[in-house]
């Protein structure tokens, strides 16, 4: 036990987790320190380009039996994020449906700056995991999103009493695909796979991405102090939810992929990916999504409980939680 505690320690002071609560701090004091959104949009998308370029070279490199099993599983995990909250978060005094689905629905989806934060951890950990990892994000962030604006149709439908109207799906898939997060991170997959970017990657993407990864990080804690107003004007379930919800759905996907460790030899540091993207909840493709699907859903409600504190737990719990985990479970082998 010890020693998993040192292990977790040294991966809070990670420079990653110190550029967010960085962020945090000067938001909190009032600073007036802002950062363009076009800015924003450009670390993003390079970032994103980046994940999808060594997703997918190491795909072309790889045989597609290895993807098979963690992709089902990224599939099954997102769809069941958005159905524990529908059946929990939702249950509880003063929680609207909507807002408990739309909830689930961006706690399923993924994190980008959750994703770009987690794979650089684990290089300085030297702990092991495929590079095509990262092309899990959209498996597990498109199903989310569908799941959760197809439950709350369904169940707005039966309020309405307009249950035999259908609930198209393809709009939804179409949209989640167009979003700017996932069509970068698809245009990085495809590059990767199909031509060899390898030496504009090497010599352009891999030595910016710390850098790049540090400004968001910069970003996100900024937007996360400014959303805690937000989230204060919800119940406060919103907000218990927000804190534990990461740190289960990581287990739960952490879980799974230890089970496809024992049976495909899927990597440790794979299964730590994958449970940091089932901890993360979008920061990007997710919010749209969601206010076009679920209308009648309170933002303030689901992007507060996820920028304010959804994105810093999964940050700065269950990245060194699982990357601490892994380590022990590494040391003992």
């Amino acid at each position: 036990m010890s020693d998993f505690l040192e292990l977790f320690i040294k991966q809070l002071q990670s420079p990653t987790l110190g550029f967010l609560l960085g962020g945090i701090v000067v938001a909190a004091f009032g600073s007036q320190l802002a950062i363009p959104d076009s800015i924003y949009r450009f670390i993003t998308f390079f970032l994103l380009m980046k994940i999808g370029l060594s997703g997918g070279i190491a795909i072309r490199n790889s045989n597609f039996s290895e993807i098979l099993l963690p992709a089902l599983a990224a599939v099954a995990i997102g769809i069941i994020i958005v159905l524990i909250s529908r059946y929990t978060l939702a249950r509880l005094p003063g929680i609207k449906v909507a807002d408990a689905v739309a909830t689930g629905g961006l706690f399923g989806a993924v994190s980008g700056s959750t994703l770009a934060a987690v794979l650089p951890q684990l290089d300085s950990a030297k702990i092991p995991y495929e590079a095509w990892t990262a092309a899990l994000y959209p498996f597990m962030d498109i199903p989310a999103l569908v799941t959760a604006i197809v439950v709350a149709s369904v169940y707005i439908s039966k309020q309405t009493g307009k249950a035999s109207e259908k609930v198209e799906i393809w709009p939804i898939i179409k949209d989640s695909l167009q979003s700017s997060a996932v069509t970068a991170l698809l245009l990085g997959v495809a590059l990767g796979i199909a031509t060899k970017p390898e030496p504009v990657y090497e010599s352009f993407f891999n030595p910016l991405f710390r850098g790049f990864l540090s400004i968001l990080m910069i970003i996100m804690g900024m937007e996360a102090a400014q959303r805690m107003n937000e989230l204060r004007k919800v119940a406060q379930w919103f907000a218990i939810y927000a804190f534990i919800a990461p740190i289960l759905h990581g287990f739960l996907a952490f879980g799974l992929g230890l089970v496809i460790h024992k049976i495909t030899g899927f990597s440790i540091g794979g299964a730590v990916v994958l449970a940091v993207i089932a901890a993360s909840s979008s920061d990007i493709s997710g919010p749209p999504t969601l206010r076009a699907g679920i209308p009648s859903a309170n933002p303030s409600a689901y992007i507060g409980a996820s920028t304010a504190i959804g994105t810093p737990v999964a940050i700065a719990i269950c990245i060194p939680l699982f990357i601490g985990i892994a380590e022990m479970m590494l040391g003992m082998q």
